[in-house]
């Protein structure tokens, strides 16, 4: 009937209602391609170029197919620094982020309606805070000469201020880096999966319970399988955002560069563009991590069609 109806329509009018939806999107797409599209063509076509300071200067251009690529993926120090620098730090503050956030919201669950809108507000005013400020922060509290882990450690007799720098140190620059993006990024899930758990039915745990099922039982059988959903769309967002950190990196003590060590996939493109002059050869590595995180987006949305069909 619907499509016998359309048939009727004139031409006129149904190209006047194909036509509305875009005219309504016109505008934000118009903004995301100035925004969006056109520095990343341009960030693509520079990856192509041995593009220098001189070139930028002279507005001219310098192709050089693929050798920017082939340097870059045969460089050992991608494979033996940046990326696990890059990847396996966002695997682990991923798990420990989800792991947080999940014991945070089933903790706010079992609490009165007013505690938990206290609680709430109280956690996210971490998420609040700009990880500009977070990470200073963070600095300030490991400041190996004056800082309050030190002086703590101090008077404990632990540990003699100022006589190790450990943002030196590979594993504990990134265990300091892994304790600031925990803090910032654990209210959000614990929120979400909130929002999630008080949605499932309190019959399914009072039944469990007559059945004899102890708290670990109910978490793994009721609770897990009614947030699943969540959970997932949470770690692929965590995923994302942890894999392209940059302030966080960048602005502690050696992580601009500095201590070649810590350098992720994120600071060694701006280093190489902006601290080297090598437009082209950082254009690439921006790529390279977009490529990185184009493949995790298609994960989010391909797990999202999939929660919709369900």
């Amino acid at each position: 009937m619907t499509s016998t109806a359309q048939r009727t329509l004139p031409v006129r009018r149904r190209l006047e209602r194909g036509a509305a939806p875009w005219l309504l999107l016109a505008p934000a797409l118009i903004v995301l391609g100035v925004l969006l599209l056109w520095p990343l063509a341009r960030v693509v076509n520079l990856s192509f170029q041995d593009y220098r300071l001189r070139n930028l200067l002279r507005g001219d251009s310098n192709y050089i197919g693929l050798r920017n690529y082939t340097d870059i993926l045969g460089d050992r120090f991608l494979w033996t620094t940046v990326m696990p620098n890059t990847v396996g730090f966002a695997v682990l503050c991923v798990v420990v982020t989800m792991v947080v956030g999940v014991a945070i919201a089933v903790f706010l669950e079992r609490l009165s309606p007013l505690w938990r809108s206290v609680c709430t507000t109280a956690i996210m005013v971490a998420w609040a805070v700009p990880a500009l400020t977070g990470t200073y922060v963070f600095v300030w509290l490991f400041d190996p000469r004056s800082g309050f882990v030190a002086e703590g450690l101090g008077m404990l007799g632990l540990f003699e201020p100022g006589s190790y720098n450990w943002f030196t140190n590979r594993w504990l620059f990134y265990l300091i880096a892994l304790l600031n993006v925990v803090q910032h990024g654990f209210p959000f899930i614990a929120v979400t999966v909130l929002a999630g758990l008080l949605t499932v039915p309190r019959e399914l745990y009072e039944a469990a319970t007559m059945d004899g099922a102890g708290g670990w039982q109910q978490f793994t059988r009721i609770t897990l399988p009614a947030i699943r959903p969540i959970l997932a769309v949470c770690i692929i967002l965590s995923t994302i955002w942890d894999m392209k950190l940059f302030a966080q990196i960048y602005l502690m003590p050696g992580g601009d560069g500095a201590n070649r060590d810590v350098m992720n996939l994120g600071v060694w493109s701006y280093t190489e563009s902006f601290g080297q002059g090598l437009y082209g050869r950082g254009s690439t590595i921006a790529v390279l991590l977009t490529v990185l995180l184009l493949i995790i987006s298609a994960i989010y949305m391909r797990v999202l069609m999939k929660e919709e069909e369900l």
